[in-house]
């Protein structure tokens, strides 16, 4: 067995201070060589600003006894008394980490201390010797074993699971994205093969050629699909919301345009008019008149139609 004790430099005028405090990191009744202790101390009542010097433990390390970490001084407390209200005082912990490499008893030296508001070395006295062993071993029946390799544990549900629905997540995203694109591309290229509003109006006329459609019963559903389709014509071909207007109100933002000849203008006029009478004052128009009207509507659209061709530059109207 070795003794083992740290010498510390004497200091004149030594002022006792109390005991100082050693604890045990490892939580075991003996100490085993490479265990490591904390010693240190408190000191209260310290007026604020005033600061401390503690000796270097460091310098004192050697192949049994190292210095695992240095001074580290910690306020616990910062507080005034009631007959100095404006002076303030604290309480302050301050301790060393030291490691035993050697079987032996060790006893530590009193830790000292010095003010910088006093002249006197303080003294906190050293707790004990305590013993530190070593693990004994059998060379009997000791034997050597390999390196064991590191533990791996099996993967979990819930360690998957967030992955597992991440990733869904994405591929549901990209799906997503992809559909959206394709719809887009597909509803530009209907734009862009749409036909003319001028071609769709007179397929939409075509449906109502034949004295069929003249029967009283079946007269407001003619006039009806012939009007709604000129005002659906008379909404892309010039700018008018025909759809929301009464006839007056068609006509008034019509008038003038020079692309509508006076006798279209009065005949296509004349049929919307007729068309309130049937839809809305129960008339039943004359067959002559009715044998008129798509021929008016038809002619409404393809006059315009060609007025507007030859409002482009380039156009070659035949």
């Amino acid at each position: 067995m070795k003794l083992l004790a740290i010498i510390l430099t004497v200091m004149l005028d030594l002022v006792p201070k109390g005991p100082a405090f050693l604890n045990y990191l490892q939580k075991r009744d003996t100490l085993l060589v490479g265990d490591q202790v904390e010693y240190g101390f408190v000191l209260d009542s310290l007026p604020m600003g005033v600061k401390v010097q503690v000796e270097d433990f460091a310098k004192n390390s050697n192949e049994v006894l190292t210095v695992a970490r240095n001074w580290k001084v910690d306020t616990l407390k910062v507080y005034s008394t009631k007959e100095e209200a404006y002076r303030f005082y604290t309480d302050i912990r301050g301790s060393v980490v030291l490691a035993i490499f050697d079987e032996s008893v060790v006893t530590l030296n009193p830790i000292k201390l010095v003010r910088s508001d006093q002249e006197d070395t303080l003294v906190f006295n050293a707790p004990p010797s305590f013993v530190v062993k070593d693990v004994p071993i059998d060379t009997a029946t000791f034997v050597i074993h390999d390196i064991k390799g590191q533990i791996t544990y099996p993967v979990t549900f819930a360690e998957v699971f967030p992955w597992v629905l991440g990733g869904l997540f994405l591929i549901a995203l990209v799906v997503f994205a992809i559909v959206f694109i394709k719809q887009h591309r597909r509803k530009v290229e209907q734009e862009r093969l749409k036909d003319p509003p001028h071609i769709i109006a007179l397929r939409s006329l075509e449906k109502y050629r034949g004295d069929k459609f003249w029967q009283p019963e079946k007269q407001k559903s003619f006039y009806s699909g012939v009007t709604d389709t000129l005002k659906s014509y008379i909404v892309s071909r010039f700018g008018v919301d025909a759809q929301e207007m009464t006839t007056a109100e068609v006509f008034d933002a019509l008038k003038g345009s020079k692309d509508i000849t006076p006798d279209l203008y009065g005949d296509t006029k004349e049929l919307f008019e007729t068309a309130d009478f049937v839809k809305f004052a129960k008339y039943t128009a004359p067959d002559d008149y009715n044998a008129k009207v798509l021929p008016t509507a038809v002619r409404f659209v393809t006059d315009t139609y060609r007025s507007g061709l030859e409002e482009e530059p380039g156009s070659d109207v035949l």
